[in-house]
């Protein structure tokens, strides 16, 4: 298991207003992620649930309002204090042509390397853990661009581990990955949480969310229409409000957890 560098992080935003190509998506929202927590954010296409973890990450610059970081405002803060807090999974990634997986993940120790430093045992054994927790050891030597994109996602989220953040923003991790390597990197994100991460995700699959998320944040039209615990917020009436889909939601007969099933038309042969 990947370890975790320097103690929890906390971040929030305040009155914040974010938006691309002219055009406000979100607009005074205020937000806080319970630290120690894996906070999925949940909602329907272009709600706003992307841009949102773009702002958090520092990767969009507010129109107004602020993101903070341990309480400074994260766009005052050296580029490298910020890696060594934040690690961010995009939604997507570009690879430089070439770059074989092993390389890949080596990059996620930079934030921890000075000019003057040499490579050292501790950021052998990270590169190692999160390559042997993401099951891409065997495609060390492999170039990227030769991979699935199942592979590819895996190798990218064992880069995002080896920087070994107390804090990590993913931005839909399950994408081309299969139902058995998506319950295998959710199984893995608890894990991380369980050993102090604080861990923010966008996912689509809304069951996913519910049974792992210990915090949920469900968006519409760019503002925050629920949050909580999934058992706590996750209803009909909620998922018909936020998703515009009538459903039932029933509880997991093995932990409780909501599951929401879609009341769809049924056809019979």
């Amino acid at each position: 298991m990947t370890q975790m560098t320097g103690p929890p992080a906390h971040l929030e935003a305040v009155g914040l207003a974010l938006g691309y190509d002219g055009r406000e998506v979100i607009t005074n929202l205020d937000v806080q992620i319970p630290t120690g927590s894996f906070t999925v954010i949940v909602g329907p296409n272009a709600c706003g649930k992307s841009t949102l973890l773009r702002g958090l990450a520092r990767l969009s610059r507010p129109g107004a309002g602020g993101v903070l970081l341990e309480g400074r405002d994260i766009h005052t803060l050296p580029s490298r204090e910020v890696a060594r807090r934040l690690g961010l999974l995009p939604q997507t990634a570009t690879t430089p042509e070439g770059l074989t997986v092993g390389e890949l993940v080596r990059r996620g120790r930079f934030p921890h390397q000075s000019l003057l430093a040499r490579w050292t045992r501790e950021d052998e054994r990270a590169v190692a853990d999160a390559m042997a927790a993401t099951h891409v050891s065997d495609l060390a030597q492999r170039p990227i661009d030769e991979l699935s994109g199942g592979q590819r996602q895996r190798a990218w989220i064992a880069m995002t581990l080896a920087q070994e953040t107390p804090l990590l923003l993913l931005d839909e991790p399950t994408t081309f990955l299969d139902i058995a390597h998506q319950i295998e990197l959710l199984d893995l994100v608890a894990q991380l949480r369980s050993g102090g991460r604080t861990v923010v995700a966008v996912l689509h699959e809304l069951n996913h969310a519910a049974r792992y998320a210990s915090h949920l944040i469900a968006m519409r039209d760019g503002q925050i229409v629920a949050q909580g615990a999934p058992a706590d917020i996750v209803d009909a009436t909620l998922v018909e409000e936020v998703f515009g889909l009538p459903c039932r939601v029933i509880p997991d007969p093995d932990d409780g957890t909501p599951i929401v099933l879609p009341r769809g038309r049924t056809v019979r042969a």
